[in-house]
């Protein structure tokens, strides 16, 4: 969807939540598309979620918890698809499995992330059309399967992290981001221009920006990291900086 159609579908909802005082929710969206929403309203009343603190894509839904006296979770489902026998299994990718539930005749916004595991999908997805899914999707790639709802994701499917120590002249966020990714400042900084940074969901243009302990840094095309500050100077009165790296 284009920018400036993002932008004006993100004041109808937000207008709409203000009007009638309920949280108004979008489909999935990417960190870019998502974080437009803080362009056209007050953070408190903007808040992300994908289903897990691991996922990429989110839910962008709009409204105070202040406002509207009450809380209450995303119109999230997680769907377990299996095949129904492992052993004549075709071995299946997130490709295959997001394939397959394209061909349903589903539009992307309404597929979150999908996490694969031993040759099973946990799929995110909009809580309206999980039954749907459950009940049509019976075949990935030449793989007869089996869908189920589930309340979990087990550990092993989620993305792991990696801890690194990298050592930078300043704790910039170019900086950091050249040494985890393994490039050049300049081309670090070329992200900035392209708006492929973003800061715990928002878009960051400013590259000598200093993260916080506990940020979530995603960058587009390279991977997501969470930032764990500086654990110390070196002799050479360098940073030596930690993060943590989504594998």
């Amino acid at each position: 969807m284009p920018e400036e159609q993002t932008l004006n579908r993100y004041r109808e909802l937000a207008a709409r939540s203000a009007q009638s005082g309920i949280y108004v929710y979008t489909d999935f969206h990417s960190p870019a598309g998502a974080s437009l929403a803080y362009r056209i309203t007050d953070e408190r009343n903007v808040k992300m979620w994908g289903g897990a603190e691991t996922c990429e894509r989110v839910i962008v839904r709009f409204g105070d918890p202040e406002d509207i006296g009450y809380e209450e979770g995303f119109p999230i489902s997680v769907i377990r698809i299996f095949p129904k026998q492992a052993k004549y299994a075709d071995a299946l990718t997130h490709r295959d499995f997001l394939g397959a539930l394209m061909n349903l005749g589903l539009e992307r916004d309404v597929i979150g992330d999908i996490y694969v595991c031993d040759n099973e999908a946990y799929v995110f997805v909009c809580e309206r059309i999980a039954g749907y899914i459950t009940d049509e999707l019976t075949q990935v790639k030449h793989t007869p399967v089996r869908c189920e709802i589930t309340d979990a994701v087990p550990e092993e499917a989620r993305p792991k992290l990696k801890e690194e120590s990298v050592t930078v002249s300043s704790p910039r966020l170019d900086g950091i981001i050249a040494r985890a990714y393994h490039m050049s400042r300049s081309e670090a900084k070329s992200l900035f221009n392209s708006e492929e940074v973003f800061i715990n969901g928002r878009l960051c243009a400013n590259p000598f920006h200093e993260p916080a302990e506990g940020d979530v840094i995603s960058v587009r095309g390279h991977g997501k990291m969470i930032y764990d500050g500086v654990a110390r100077r070196t002799s050479k009165d360098r940073f030596a900086v930690i993060i943590r790296k989504y594998t």
